[in-house]
């Protein structure tokens, strides 16, 4: 054989080689098309429309219209007059988002801030049919909005097993981003059972699947083209996708849909514990090999925990058998026990673990919910902090008349951007006294989004005011 004729053969051997192995990495990988043709029908566009009161700021002088020569010099950075001007305009605000339908006759899963305050709700089906929703209910600890339309024989999605998940598998998310219906993108599962700020009872599962605005509440499917999961938040500091997109369990969604069908509102476990986490130096104090479990540092007199024997200083290392890794695991733990049944707590005192049995309670918020949603986040959640009451004896020795002691600080909350520290009291807020933990919480709920409010603290010998900035739910 001539040497030319050796180095072609040779690369002919090595072109062959390289297409094999090509092949073979295609066969790998996996293949979407038909799962979208399957499922893609069973998803929906959401669009929703809110009617905006806004005052005139060039009404409200005694009644007389500023002429028209000062509203060309003003525009829009006329400042509002005391009392807020005179009757202005109506203006409509629209947003985008996804779901997907979960039975013939019409019920569409969805996350809460969708639909939130929505007026009206307009569903897209696949074959470009748009109906009108009515809102069932929603629950906003969880972020899960049920719709019904007014229809049958639709297509339906099919429900997988959430419990069942594991990092590294292949999902798919389809969806509305920026409006465009029925976009299609994949990736991995980074991490399960993933606990957020201000989002302690659901076990997000974390994906690097591109999720854009419009994409919440669509479907997140595994290979098998089951759904997993509602695609519900990003993590970004950029304000688009950065490759952390988290979704909320189907077994957690399909759970909190099915009490909004049959009663109107979710039932949560409730302990009635402000918990802190366990620091290594904690740890080491309590006498503990490792810095886990939450620990009670105080608890309502009236609730579950105190009637079942639990008291502050203790650590709560188990619930029912489940290990409490971190003090944020412990409310979704508790969370997914329905109230009126028994819990065991496997908790530490005295340097010796010990297990109690409560009876678990059910959310005090919850008595007020109604089929629209659920309670405002607790002070806890709305702010990043944990609060103790203080007796006679500590407001004595503070030189202090009310308050409440800030126990501890999530360093992403409201509170520590404001300026708030552990140890501090919290004397008033919003020009109100403070005087209980339950007092601050109704306080919070009423807080306005997105503007300043003047808090008064009492650190170290000293009184001072700090602005509160609490932002949009």
């Amino acid at each position: 054989m001539k040497p030319m004729t050796r180095h072609l053969s040779l690369w002919v051997l090595l072109a062959a080689l390289l297409l094999g192995w090509q092949t073979a990495m295609a066969r790998e990988l996996p293949d979407f098309t038909e799962l979208v043709e399957d499922a893609a029908p069973g998803v929906v566009n959401i669009s929703t429309s809110r009617i905006i009161e806004r005052r005139d700021p060039f009404q409200g002088f005694g009644g007389q219209e500023i002429p028209e020569i000062f509203r060309h010099f003003f525009g829009e950075r006329f400042p509002m007059p005391p009392g807020g001007g005179g009757p202005g305009r109506s203006e409509e605000r629209q947003s985008l988002g996804s779901g997907f339908i979960i039975s013939e006759d019409g019920y569409i899963l969805t996350n809460a801030h969708v639909v939130q305050e929505a007026d009206e709700i307009l569903v897209r089906l696949n074959d470009r049919r748009e109906l009108q929703a009515e809102l069932i209910g929603a629950d906003e600890r969880t972020d899960v909005a049920l719709l019904k339309v007014d229809a049958s024989d639709l297509p339906v999605v099919q429900t997988g097993d959430s419990d069942e998940l594991k990092v590294g598998q292949w999902v798919a998310a389809i969806g509305s981003p920026f409006g465009f219906d029925h976009s299609v993108t994949a990736g991995i599962i980074s991490a399960i059972n993933r606990t957020l700020p201000r989002d302690a009872y659901v076990p997000f599962i974390q994906t690097d699947v591109a999720i854009n605005p419009g994409n919440s509440g669509g479907p997140l499917f595994n290979l098998d083209g089951e759904v997993v999961g509602i695609n519900s938040q990003i993590f970004t500091r950029s304000g688009g996708f950065m490759g952390l997109s988290f979704a909320i369990p189907i077994n957690v969604a399909m759970d909190v849909a099915d009490q909004l069908r049959d009663d109107g509102r979710v039932q949560r476990g409730w302990l009635g514990v402000m918990i802190q986490p366990v620091s290594r130096d904690l740890a080491e104090s309590f006498g503990m090999d490792s810095p886990n479990g939450a620990l009670i540092a105080d608890l309502d007199p009236e609730g579950p925990a105190a009637r079942g024997g639990l008291r502050a200083g203790d650590i709560i290392l188990a619930v029912n058998g489940e290990e409490v890794d971190r003090s944020s695991t412990l409310p979704r733990l508790i969370g997914q026990i329905a109230p009126g049944e028994e819990a065991e707590l496997t908790i530490l005192r005295d340097g010796r673990e010990r297990t109690e049995t409560v009876t678990i309670g059910d959310w005090p918020e919850t008595e007020q919910a109604a089929a629209g949603g659920s309670g405002e986040p607790s002070a806890q959640a709305r702010l990043g902090i944990a609060v103790a009451a203080l007796d006679a004896e500590e407001r004595e020795q503070l030189g202090v008349e009310g308050g409440v002691l800030v126990r501890d600080v999530d360093p992403r909350g409201a509170a520590a951007a404001a300026g708030v520290r552990p140890g501090d009291v919290i004397v008033s807020l919003d020009h109100r006294a403070v005087e209980s933990p339950s007092q601050l919480s109704e306080l919070v709920r009423s807080l306005p989004a997105d503007r300043a409010v003047p808090v008064r603290l009492y650190r170290d010998g000293r009184s001072l005011f700090i602005a509160l900035r609490v932002g949009q739910e």
